[in-house]
């Protein structure tokens, strides 16, 4: 193997590894965000069901949503 096929092969090693932090960084992010999302969804079902505790017994019991 001559020098310049080791100099490229060693480049495209590089180059691939940078990638890959790349792409770890981005879906740790992506992963980040999906979290704080899906905490919000939580939170604020959290709070809906603590309004609906206020409600009497019977209340929304027949509610229709077909529409």
């Amino acid at each position: 193997m001559d020098m310049m096929a080791m100099v490229t092969g060693l480049l495209a090693a590089q180059a691939g590894k940078v990638q890959m932090q790349v792409a770890a960084t981005i879906m740790k992010s992506n992963a980040d965000a999906e979290k704080s999302a899906v905490q919000t969804l939580l939170g604020a079902a959290q709070q809906n069901v603590s309004s609906l505790a206020n409600l009497g017994a019977g209340i929304g019991g027949s509610l229709d949503i077909s529409a």
